[in-house]
Parts: C-alpha cells; structure tokens; sequence
C-alpha cells in the first residue's frame, strides 16, 4: 500500500489507473482538470482540479497539495494531441499549447516535486510517437521527443529518483478515437496503421502498466522504454 500521484484522471488511462491502484488498495493523489465522479467521496482519493497548461503557476498553486508528500511513484499522464495536420500548416501558437500540458507542466511538476515532497520513481507517459516523426504528428511528435530528453536530463541531476519515459501501446482514449474517426488515413497513413492497430482498453492498459511499474527500476534511469518491445 502507498502514495500514488497521477496527472491526467478525467478519462482514458489515468482513469483506469486511478480505479486500479484504489482496488488494489493504495491512496491516489490526483491533479487534473475534471473530478470523475466515480471516485467523488472515496476516502483514499484526494483531488486537486487544475489546468496543467497554466504553467505559469502551477508551483505556488501545487505546493500546498504536495508539500511533505512522500510518493511510491507519480505517473505523468496528462497530455493533449493537438491536431494531425503538416508542421506548414500548424501555427506556433498551437504548438506551445501543447508543449506546456506536455512538457513544460512536467518540467514545473518535478521540480516542486523535488523541493517539497518525497519521490521514488517518476514514470511519463510517452509515444512511439516520440520517435517515430510520422507526417501529421508534428506538434504531439516534439512535445513527447522532448519529453523524453527532459527525463533523460533529470535523471542525471535527480539521481535520488528513477525516472522512465514509457509508451504504453495504443490505448483507447479521446485522442485515438479522434483519429480513427475524424483523420484521413489516405493523407496521413500513420492514422491507418493506427486503426489497423490492437488497441487495449484503458482498464487494461492500467492493469499491465501497475504491473511493470516496478520493473523499470531494473532499467537506467532516463531510458525511453516502449511496452511493445520490451522483453
């Protein structure tokens, strides 16, 4: 039994993970835009509802929630797609939006993490994406690459936590159901690979992540780990 921290809880996975870790009879702290109402009242789930594109103060607002905390393991899960369409016809604008929930909330996250509460092991939730440069993906391609540098680099100034950047599969969520219903897979093909794809439920997913959660620490902290490829 422990202290788990989740970013990202409306729906999806950090949904499921959420349900998982309190069947399994741990406390979820949770930091996200919208309460599930399913976990609304239950004794060992504390929510604090916040935009994580507002990067800007995001430490002074969270320091109260996490100070003196001491977590097992914090799940970076909140993330935004953007919209598949050509790096030429995608303003910068839009980009940053999603590299502030992507990344820069990360950044600001681990950083108050840091200095007022208690982490074993910090786990993002990243992309084949991240590697992949896939036409359409621009802006959610550079948010997760980047993301992964970014726990590479904390790893080394951080060296009292483990941090891993991992792709968890194809899962069902808002995003993958905008793309299977809303993208033209003749004009970007990687949105047919997808749809073409074993995709797992969030309730699954969360079930085989809780479980590999522990062995990434066998792993350098830093790395970059896909669930499809890891033996």
């Amino acid at each position: 039994m422990g202290n788990i921290l989740i970013t990202g809880v409306s729906s999806g996975l950090g949904e499921a993970l959420v349900d998982a870790y309190l069947q399994n009879g741990d406390t979820v702290y949770a930091i996200g835009q919208t309460l599930p109402p399913k976990f609304d009242h239950h004794p060992h789930f504390f929510f604090f509802p916040y935009d994580l594109g507002e990067t800007f103060i995001l430490q002074a607002t969270l320091k109260e929630f996490l100070n003196q905390r001491s977590f097992e393991i914090v799940i970076l899960n909140a993330g935004v797609l953007g919209e598949i369409q050509t790096l030429s016809d995608t303003d910068l604008s839009n980009i940053q939006k999603v590299m502030d929930v992507n990344v820069w909330a990360n950044k600001e996250l681990i950083d108050t993490l840091h200095a007022y509460a208690f982490v074993k092991q910090i786990v993002g939730i990243s992309s084949g994406a991240a590697v992949n440069g896939s036409k359409g993906w621009g802006a959610y391609s550079l948010s997760k690459s980047t993301l992964n540098m970014l726990l590479k680099i904390y790893a080394k100034e951080l060296p009292e936590i483990h941090f891993t950047a991992l792709a968890p599969g194809i899962v069902k969520t808002t995003m993958t159901d905008h793309i299977i219903n809303d993208v033209d897979d003749q004009v970007f093909p990687s949105a047919k690979t997808l749809k073409e794809s074993y995709i797992q439920t969030p309730s699954e997913a969360a079930k085989n992540l809780i479980s590999l959660f522990p062995k990434l620490l066998a792993y350098e902290s830093g790395s970059f780990l896909d669930v499809r490829t890891m033996e």
